[in-house]
């Protein structure tokens, strides 16, 4: 008989990513007739705008579908050249991007270029679940750094500075943050700027995915300040701001030498992203931009009625999102507390289970993203998916005694 010992101890040791197996899950009791609502996926309920589908359309009548570039096809890296310097002040040439399916693939080809096994990676918490996997598949020395609410789910320049040992080879940020939709302000960052600055041997991974669902303040590039823009790899894609999560199609913008080992990788891995796909691309950035501010109003608005609906939620704790998607409440005041049946609920996911099991909601537990008293709660889900989840989550809870 076959057993998962007898295969990679890396791999098999691997922990499934929690928002894609909470997914599945979700999947196959709806599949079984359960009435379920699960606000597990970070994915827009929107449709890819029109003339981005068109021109990935025109792409295949003109039978563009052979093997692209692994770094991409000249147009897009030229297109997203000009939006680095348009959206963000960054000056990447074409040959410093580098196009992937997916931003997780352009995270795992910075991370595998970066580090070497046992290098040390410094990792604020809450943190997006597939930043710990890859880390770990790259044999890293991960240091977490906690926040708190009261924080704004923010580490502090000190917190950062005192992190850094000597063999510290990676910071990873993300703003605005998946699983918090926290940002940090211009001046937050100038002050995480001037610590990174003071250590030349730690390169920066800047996760911008969510720059075009900010809310109440401008996104802000890390790569813009002080001497950084050689040691910053930033991310980006087009998933999130764009609707085009099935598209699978992510880029990063860094110097050249570590876009030349992420080609590298990349040529040996996967190489280059869906060839239709990238004409989409090079549509979404050169084309209308309204159809993605209007989806970020959308969710603004979904942000403040759910906000509205989390706090008549005695003892539950929540900040207010500034971008993203994402609710983080804080459920530490109903651990301990006991089911309708007696059943003590001691830990995160037994809450997440029972809430599931009493109101058929489905979310996240924070476990998945570094911490122990929280669950993340999508809301790119209509108003009507929305509000049934509240009212799902106040009745679980209210039964808790």
């Amino acid at each position: 008989m076959v057993t998962q010992t007898q295969f990679s101890q890396r791999i098999t040791a691997l922990e499934e990513s929690a928002t894609l197996g909470i997914a599945k899950k979700v999947r196959e009791l709806k599949a079984a007739g359960r009435d379920v609502v699960g606000l597990t996926l970070g994915e827009p309920d929107f449709p890819t705008p029109a003339h981005i589908r068109e021109a990935a359309k025109a792409a295949l009548d003109a039978g563009f579908t052979q093997y692209p570039p692994v770094a991409g096809i000249p147009e897009l890296r030229q297109a997203i050249s000009a939006k680095f310097k348009r959206d963000n002040g960054l000056d990447y040439s074409p040959d410093q991007i580098l196009v992937s399916t997916g931003a997780k693939q352009s995270l795992y080809n910075a991370i595998l270029s970066i580090l070497n096994p046992g290098d040390g990676a410094i990792l604020p918490a809450p943190f997006w679940v597939s930043y710990h996997g890859i880390l770990y598949l790259a044999q890293a020395d991960i240091s977490i750094l906690p926040t708190t609410l009261a924080s704004g789910y923010k580490i502090t320049p000190e917190q950062l500075e005192a992190a850094i040992q000597p063999h510290t080879r990676l910071f990873i940020l993300c703003t605005p943050s998946n699983p918090t939709g926290s940002m940090y302000t211009r001046e937050e960052l100038a002050a995480i700027a001037e610590v990174l600055e003071r250590h030349p041997q730690v390169y920066t991974i800047a996760d911008e995915i969510y720059e075009y669902i900010a809310f109440d303040q401008p996104h802000v590039s890390l790569a813009t300040f002080g001497n950084l823009y050689e040691r910053v790899v930033t991310v980006n894609g087009f998933a999130k701001g764009f609707a085009m999560t099935g598209w699978r199609l992510g880029y990063i913008g860094a110097s050249k030498p570590i876009i030349e080992l992420c080609e590298k990788l990349q040529g040996q891995v996967t190489s280059g992203a869906t060839s239709f796909s990238q004409k989409g691309g090079v549509a979404a950035l050169n084309g209308d931009m309204s159809p993605t501010w209007a989806m970020r109003d959308e969710f603004r608005r979904r942000r403040d009625l759910v906000y509205a609906s989390l706090k008549q939620i005695e003892g539950l704790e929540v900040n207010l999102p500034e971008g993203a998607f994402y609710f983080y409440p804080d459920l530490a005041a109903f651990l301990g507390r006991r089911a309708p049946n007696g059943t003590q609920i001691r830990d995160i996911e037994q809450l997440c289970i029972y809430l599931l099991d009493e109101e058929g909601l489905a979310v996240v537990p924070g476990s998945a993203f570094g911490t122990d008293t929280h669950v993340r709660l999508s809301y790119a889900y209509s108003m009507e998916a929305l509000d049934d989840a509240t009212a799902r989550m106040k009745r679980a809870l209210e039964k808790l005694s």
